[in-house]
Parts: C-alpha cells; structure tokens; sequence
C-alpha cells in the first residue's frame, strides 16, 4: 500500500547513508544474538540502504512491495508500480528488470509475490484485487478467482488500496494464501480476511477456506504473510502516524485451528469464531539502530515503510528472514533491507 498522503505531511529528519564494501552491505554490527537483539526471538545483523534512489535500465529501483527467491538463488523484487526486479541475492545489485501489466496494458498496482515451482510467477495488484501468473518475461498466464465480497466497491466491500498486500505458498505448495490489509466494510476494525486457494490440474487455483486474523489496533494492516515449513506464518503489521513514525511489528501466526469464515457475511466478533492465533516476537523499533539514519520522524532511526519480506534459509535454530522498506519514491523514506534472524 502506497502512503504518500499521510507520509507527505510527516516532518523530514535525519539523511540517510550508506557505506559498501566489495563484500556487499556494511551496515552491520557484531554477529552476536544478544548484542543485536530486538527481542528474545529475533535479532538483526544488518542493513542496507545500497539500492535507495537508484536506477537500473532506466527503471527507478524502489517501491519495493515483495520478495522472493527464485530457483537460481537470486533475490525477485516487486515494486508497486508494476516492475519486476531480479537482484544478487548478495550484493543486492540488479541483474534485470521486467515490466508487468494487465490483459489491457494497464499498470498494476503489484502488491504481493510468489514463484512458483515452475518459476512462473504469481502475483497480485490492489486495483481490483487480483491475483495473475506471469512468465518469467511478464507474459500474463492465468487469472485466479476473487470472493465478490473482497472486490473493491462498489463491485465488492474492500476499500482501494487495502486489498491482497501479502502473498504465500503454504507446505508442499498445494495451498496459496493471500492477506487482505485492512477489513472490508461491514467487518469489525481490525479484522483482516486471509483468502487462500487450493492448486487444481494444470497448477490452477481454485477459492478454498478463508480465515479471520486481528491486529493489534486499527491503524495496523498487514503488509506481508510468509509460510514456515509447519504451516504456521510469519505476519507483519504495520502503520504509519505522522509526526510520529512507523509501527512495524513481526508476529508469528497460526491459521491451522481457525475457523473458515468464506461463508460469513460480516465479522463482528460473534462467539464460535476463532481467530487465526498469533505470538508477537517482535516490535522492530526494539532493535539496535545499528547507526541508521531516517529522513523522518521515527520511533527508531532503523525503522521506515516495511513492507516486504522472505525466508531465505535457517541456521542454528532460527530461520533467516529478510525484509524491505518501500519508500514510495519519495525523499522522506529510504528503500532499506533487514537481515533479521528469527526463532519460531
């Protein structure tokens, strides 16, 4: 989700800066857990601000909305405004770019992503919602199906731009899963639907269960969902108060037990409905700095608009979770990755 009418307005703060070596990103700190903890769980080793306010083959490199790693062990990169980025996984540096459209040419506004076990990739635009296969070239392959009610009004009850945000294959890629990042009219504040679909013959999709997860306040959507090897989610919430700053927290979830709500009109927190479980592990604005800068006010200097993230492997018992900011092209926000490192 893009925010620039509430972002413009915030007051800008300190410049941001970046220092790279030949070995990639050097904003970083000791490797020890303890010393870079933002929680009991979770812990950062580093940033980087190397691709903010930058081009690659004419294209701006920002506006980051979701990450993926692709079969090679490159690092996919989707902005929200319908480009494609490939990168080095550890240099962040672009190796190609791919534009995106709709079935009339029209620009996405291209929120989540997942790449399939074919390399085809799905990925979904807040305009209607939906959610399309693309080739690996930006060819559009298939359409999936979207629940009337969760159609931007006044086709459905979804409001424009608060639609499919996060994007996930969940455990053996049988099941798809999608985050709403805001409820949808009629809903209680706070409750986000997340539509998941199940593959069918000729890796198509099909509607399947759909669940109910709260944040933890109304000004909170859900930016990004990713799947754990177990089922159970990696969720970010997140918002914005001007003058204040960013509110990004990372939680573990657990759709598993929830009760399928695709048959429920309206959540108004009636008995008998249970909520997608979820743990916080952790406020990113409880991490070290690590000597960032932000252009804004914010309640750490790390923080900025976070909105994408992806597993990118385990280690010692925690996995590797990589996030990005979107910074909405804008001088007040920097296009910055985290390397956290989780315990779920």
């Amino acid at each position: 989700m893009r925010l620039r009418t509430v972002i413009a307005t915030a007051t800008a703060g300190l410049a941001a800066a970046t220092c790279l070596t030949a070995a990639g990103p050097a904003n970083a700190t000791s490797n020890s857990l303890t010393a870079n903890a933002c929680s009991s769980s979770v812990s950062i080793d580093r940033f980087s601000d190397a691709l903010d306010k930058t081009t690659f083959d004419g294209t701006f490199v920002g506006n980051f909305s979701a990450l993926a790693l692709d079969k090679d062990g490159s690092l996919a990169a989707l902005e929200d405004r319908s480009s494609l980025f490939d990168l080095d996984a550890r240099t962040l540096q672009p190796k190609s770019v791919v534009a995106l459209a709709d079935e009339n040419g029209a620009a996405l506004d291209s929120e989540g992503l997942v790449i399939d076990h074919d390399g085809t990739r799905l990925i979904t635009s807040e305009t209607e919602p939906s959610i399309r296969r693309y080739s690996t070239d930006g060819r559009i392959l298939d359409r999936l199906p979207v629940p009337s009610s969760l159609l931007v009004a006044p086709a459905g009850r979804a409001v424009s731009n608060q639609t499919f945000e996060g994007l996930t294959l969940l455990p053996g890629g049988h099941t798809l899963l999608a985050s709403m990042e805001y409820p949808i009219a009629g809903d209680t504040s706070g409750a986000v639907r997340f539509q998941t679909w199940t593959r069918t013959k000729g890796d198509h999709f099909r509607l399947a269960a759909q669940y109910a997860y709260k944040t933890d306040a109304a000004f909170l959507g859900v930016p990004e969902v990713q799947a754990l090897p177990d089922g159970r989610l990696l969720v970010l919430e997140r918002g914005f108060t001007s003058g204040v700053g960013n509110t990004v927290r990372l939680y573990l979830a657990d759709p598993r037990h929830a009760t399928d709500t695709s048959g429920i009109d309206t959540l108004t927190g009636q008995p008998g409905v249970r909520l997608v479980k979820k743990t916080l592990l952790a406020d990113i604005a409880d991490c070290p700095s690590l000597g960032a800068t932000a252009k804004q006010p914010q309640p750490n200097p790390l923080l900025d608009n976070i909105e994408g993230m992806v597993i990118t492997g385990r280690e010692k018992g925690r996995f590797k979770v990589l996030l990005v900011s979107d910074d909405n092209q804008g001088a007040t926000q920097t296009t910055r990755f985290y390397y956290l490192r989780v315990r779920a």
